[in-house]
């Protein structure tokens, strides 16, 4: 700490977990624990770092933080002479994390410390000091894990809920422990989904039913219904009074059932018939009509379907002056979402932090796979004594060890965080056999989920083939994508529109 004419400036950081019984220091509490050792030791602070509120630093955290990333841009970016934090387990609890914290600060020379105690990381027996707390506040994190796994799977025993809360219930908790106190039947959403079970029984498509919740409410403030939210609702069984825990149905649960299990089995018996599933009574029969856009207007309206005398088209129904056949358009772009699926939407449905984890995984997963195959290649080579380099025994051995990492590997590079409904078509190399299998209305629901189209004006009059340009397909991810607002057309979705000016439907 003997640094002649050096201003220690300090950058403070905070972070805490849920911690719904309040028994943890808050961040402020924290923050002001750093400031008061700042004012002690004479250290200007220069910047506080306080928003990591509500974020796990473990490696099963599900959302990135933001804040450490920013601490780590200031210390790169030499503002701070050391970095002060309440304790080692605020910084990380994954190893991964705490060696991008030890090599910002080795590179730019700047002093970490916690729990009172400075420690300077160019030197070998502070670089194993905290390496051996980053040690314990990792194994922290998983014997935590550990123990909530081990509650959850109690709880579900005994048929309490857990997790998010099912749209149709509500839960009340203890004001003072944060502890629940039980699950129950929402006044207004319950009523909801009890009516979507009795109109599913009753035959009606959720399509149509989707279509009426619409109107009526929203899922969530800024969210509107989807058919795969229907979908993944009449097939919960927790609506039935059942508690599921990873697939299998445990018991009775302890809160009420908002749908009777007569009507529940009643619908499943339904939504499984084949030919229910096949269909084809969707009021949509176009692909991309109310989907797609004009490139052309300044409002860009939604496309129609235009039936000519010997094809069907898509035009604008604002001045209608752009125009396309249909099965061209279809076609066109058919082929670049499906080649988007296979290749290039996993990371649009990923966090930045979920895109790095499985860019590692996919590095490691290579490794892994190079290392068994060259294990095996060296089981098949012989010495000139007639031995193999490696024997049966040591190859079977290294499959045992290796094949399980490489599964985990595999998984954590394919994770993806999208509607059911996309999650079975993204990276899949079946793709096309997968969206052959979907229904008209499954189809328009990834295409909205997934692409911004706009049809723009063909170079000259007459031009019938594709030109460069003339589709503009943006997909999720990319700038300037966004949800499609709902068509203010009051020209039913289905309907198209003949070269004279009439609707047909």
């Amino acid at each position: 700490m003997v640094h002649p004419g050096v201003t220690f400036n300090a950058l403070i950081y905070g972070r805490a977990s849920r911690d719904p019984k309040k028994k943890g220091r808050s961040v402020a509490d924290q923050i002001d624990s750093g400031r008061e050792l700042c004012d002690t030791h004479n250290w200007p602070v220069a910047e506080v770092f306080d928003q990591d509120v509500d974020r796990s630093a473990s490696r099963h955290a599900r959302r990135a933080r933001k804040d450490f990333e920013a601490l780590l841009e200031a210390i790169a970016a030499g503002k701070g002479r050391i970095v002060v934090a309440w304790e080692a387990s605020r910084y990380y609890r994954d190893i991964e994390a705490y060696i991008r914290l030890r090599n910002a600060c080795m590179e730019n020379n700047v002093l970490l410390c916690y729990n009172g105690q400075v420690y300077d990381l160019t030197k070998r027996e502070d670089r194993k000091a905290t390496a051996q707390d980053a040690i314990a506040a990792e194994d922290e994190a998983e014997g935590i894990r550990d123990r909530v796994l081990r509650t959850t799977r109690a709880q579900a025993k005994k048929g309490k809920p857990h997790g998010r809360i099912p749209w149709g219930y509500a839960r009340h908790y203890d004001p003072d422990t944060g502890d629940l106190i039980e699950q129950y039947e929402h006044p207004e959403r319950g009523p909801i989904v009890r009516e979507v079970f009795e109109r599913v029984a009753a035959g009606e498509t959720e399509y149509s039913i989707v279509r009426d919740l619409r109107t009526r409410c929203e899922r969530l403030p800024g969210m509107q219904w989807e058919i795969y939210h229907l979908r993944t609702m009449i097939r919960n069984r927790g609506y039935a009074g059942r508690r599921i825990f990873r697939g299998e149905d445990l018991r009775d649960a302890e809160w009420p059932a908002v749908v009777e299990p007569e009507l529940f089995e009643q619908v499943q018996q339904i939504i499984k018939n084949p030919a229910r599933q096949s269909t084809k009574d969707h009021s949509v029969k176009h692909l991309l009509s109310g989907i797609a856009r004009c490139g052309e207007c300044a409002d860009a309206p939604c496309l129609r379907v235009l039936r000519t005398r010997s094809y069907l088209a898509y035009q604008c129904i604002g001045k209608f002056d752009t125009v396309m056949r249909e099965d061209r358009m279809d076609a066109y772009v058919q082929v670049a979402l499906l080649d988007w699926l296979r290749w290039r939407a996993a990371p649009a449905f990923r966090t930045d932090d979920e895109d790095k984890r499985a860019a590692n995984a996919r590095v490691r997963l290579k490794a892994l796979e190079d290392q068994l195959e060259e294990a095996r290649e060296q089981a098949t080579t012989f010495r000139k004594d007639g031995r193999p380099l490696l024997s049966v025994t040591s190859l079977s051995a290294m499959e045992e060890r290796l094949e399980p990492l490489i599964s985990a590997a595999r998984a954590e590079s394919e994770v993806v965080h999208a509607p059911p409904l996309l999650t079975e078509l993204i990276g899949k190399e079946d793709v096309a056999q997968r969206w052959a299998g979907l229904t008209m209305e499954q189809r328009r629901t990834v295409l909205r989920a997934s692409v911004n189209i706009r049809l723009n004006r063909a170079r000259a009059r007459g031009v019938r083939r594709i030109e460069p340009g003339r589709i503009e397909l943006t997909f999720r991810g990319e700038e300037g994508f966004s949800l499609p607002r709902a068509s203010t057309s009051r020209r039913g979705p289905g309907r198209v529109r003949t070269a004279g000016g009439e609707t047909a439907g």
